[in-house]
């Protein structure tokens, strides 16, 4: 479904840039955000053990390269004015939630064998019936490993004895592909005379940019970067100013309390199937035009979807990982 280009950079681009690489599923700051909404949930002995695993990753995926440095020196010996081991600690979950994109570069194979482009979505396949609804499409057929069949695996490998560098791989890609499941366009491949064959692989294929424009934008790249199209940065804010505040905030508008009923742990494809329910009778209204950008009122229905989205997004991946890692000790390496 995601066909975009690959990324550029070596990896000492990858730690100076790393905050502000182009966009693959939810953007940089979309992943950030679900990643930080579900660390305000966990517990602190799961953000311990969460931190560890992932410490514990094979070199050759290049984790611990993402994480401010030094990663094991206790916050009593750092000087004055140094940031705090928690602050280090959030910040580091966070891009790592974004590390699956940043290994798609096959042109780096050591890490680029980390990359896997069908398990970021899984298509549910519908077209717009003659009177208006949906119709599915259930005898086109899905990649064999895709994000909902990759998260119910990695959830046994991360509550099995596996070793850390084992689990370090699953859980990089659980904290990535619980954004992407929630991204609506992730979970729909829609049909159309335009797209008779495949389907729009998720909205890539549905152009927004007239033919003749130089720079082609789609409709899977307008909702990845709604959030920060909506509420840019200021100044190039660091993300302790932009995502914190942002995190804060949709959970202030989207508290826990209200999803408490309907968080579904461990039920991936119930969270596949909210996210396709949302494209297929929401994403691709009259109005939506191709060639065309979507309209100020599209956007502001998109935003505030993706809000929601994000906000449960983190409420679900930190409630699993509290359940997952809060009583698990270290494994051997």
């Amino acid at each position: 479904m995601i066909k975009n280009p690959v990324l550029k950079f070596p990896l000492v681009c990858i730690i100076l840039l790393a905050f502000s690489l182009p966009a693959f599923a939810w953007d940089d700051s979309g992943h950030k955000l679900v990643a930080y909404i579900a660390w305000q949930q966990m517990t602190p002995a799961a953000r311990e053990r969460a931190v560890q695993i992932l410490l514990n990753a094979p070199e050759d995926a290049q984790l611990n390269a993402l994480y401010p440095t030094p990663p094991d020196q206790e916050y009593t010996t750092y000087p004055p004015g140094a940031r705090s081991k928690a602050s280090k600690q959030r910040d580091y979950f966070m891009i790592v939630a974004y590390w699956a994109d940043l290994v798609r570069d096959r042109k780096y194979e050591k890490r680029s064998k980390y990359h896997h482009g069908t398990w970021h979505y899984l298509d549910t396949f519908w077209q717009t019936g003659a009177n208006g609804k949906v119709e599915l499409l259930p005898d086109m057929e899905n990649d064999k490993e895709n994000a909902v069949e990759r998260l119910f695996h990695f959830d046994k490998v991360l509550r099995s004895d596996e070793k850390d560098a084992e689990k370090a791989i699953a859980l990089a890609w659980v904290l990535h592909i619980a954004g992407d499941i929630h991204q609506p366009l992730h979970a729909s491949g829609r049909l159309s005379p335009e797209d008779p064959k495949g389907g729009d692989q998720g909205g890539n294929t549905f152009s927004l940019s007239p033919p003749d424009a130089k720079r082609k934008e789609n409709l899977h790249w307008f909702w990845d970067s709604i959030v920060v199209r909506t509420v840019p940065r200021r100044g190039d804010a660091p993300d302790a100013e932009y995502i914190l505040p942002l995190g804060n905030s949709f959970m202030k508008k989207h508290p826990l309390s209200k999803y408490r009923n309907r968080l579904e742990i461990g039920k991936f494809d119930a969270w596949q199937q909210e996210s396709f329910r949302i494209a297929s009778e929401r994403l691709y209204p009259k109005t939506l035009l191709r060639n065309q950008m979507p309209s100020a009122a599209y956007n502001k229905m998109a935003f505030a979807i993706a809000e929601e989205q994000i906000a449960i997004a983190g409420y679900r991946l930190g409630t699993w990982l509290n359940q997952v890692l809060s009583t698990q000790t270290a494994q051997k390496n």
